[in-house]
């Protein structure tokens, strides 16, 4: 039996890698065990691969090799989350910032490095030419994330910036957070239709609201409409779990997370099946 999902044009195409965001283990814990032990945890459970997060790392110069190391060996794919920003509140391109995610993401062996936007505005678009100069030698593709800040979470910060980059010549992939949009008063829904095309990496983040504030949640707890949105992105990216996972028998935990997300792509690919095409290129049209 094919492990693949069936396409719009009725062929097989294989279902999104599952990776999982090593922040979804919890701050104080990642730091208490390190990155390369919840790596190897999350291997073990099934994971196609992980996202190393900057802001987590306790001592790079040693962890970063050694998730490489363990990582690479398994045949798993990486991807590098830093936590800084590419353009300064004055708009300025932030050169050292980006440089040293290029040399953490190349000592990781990442194929994706992934950082928000910041303070791009219109001080900013000259830059860009900048920017794509520095990426063309990388071996690493950039991918620009939705945050929780107004500033590089909304949606037209974000259709401003990939508009004028897109006009420019200059394709940046996006990394779409399912679940930051709540945090900036966004819909996903919307975001997703509108921003599909340049959707190279979804994190996976359920929702819920308390009395004063947001909290990410599994997906199956979650009060958003995350099946609508995974359908109006496209098919062929990776999935990266950034929702709380804890438990005593952590392994098993992450791994019944793992199981359940790759019985989502299957289902979601049997209903585009039958009701329309999923996305599934990075240039097409959303459809919800």
């Amino acid at each position: 039996m094919s492990s693949g999902v069936e396409g719009a044009a009725g062929g097989m195409h294989a279902a999104p890698p599952i990776l999982i965001s090593l922040s979804a283990f919890g701050a104080a814990e990642v730091r208490r065990h390190g990155q390369l032990w919840f790596s190897e945890l999350s291997l073990a459970a099934g994971a196609d691969g992980v996202e190393v997060r900057s802001e987590l790392l306790v001592d790079q110069a040693s962890e970063l090799p050694a998730i490489a190391h363990t990582v690479q060996a398994a045949g798993k794919s990486l991807v590098y989350s830093s936590a800084d920003y590419l353009w300064a509140h004055d708009g300025t391109l932030a050169v050292s910032a980006l440089e040293r995610a290029l040399a953490a993401a190349e000592t990781l062996g990442a194929s994706r490095l992934k950082m928000a936007i910041g303070g791009f505005g219109p001080a900013s678009h000259r830059t860009l030419d900048d920017l794509q100069v520095r990426l063309q030698s990388a071996p690493v593709e950039l991918l620009i994330e939705n945050d929780q800040t107004p500033a590089a979470g909304t949606l037209a910060a974000l259709q401003d910036f990939f508009a004028t980059a897109n006009a420019q010549g200059f394709f940046l992939g996006m990394t779409f957070d399912m679940g930051n949009w709540h945090w900036t008063g966004e819909c996903p829904l919307q975001a997703a239709a509108a921003l599909a095309p340049q959707v190279r990496y979804v994190h996976c983040k359920g929702v819920q609201r308390q009395p004063q504030r947001w909290i990410a949640v599994p997906l199956a707890a979650s009060s958003a409409p995350w099946r609508a949105v995974l359908r109006a992105l496209p098919a062929d990216v990776p999935w990266a779990i950034e929702y709380p996972l804890a438990g005593d028998a952590l392994e098993t935990v992450v791994q019944l997370e793992i199981e359940q997300l790759r019985g989502v792509a299957t289902s979601l690919a049997k209903v585009a099946h039958t009701h329309g095409p999923i996305l599934l290129h990075r240039n097409e049209k959303a459809t919800t």
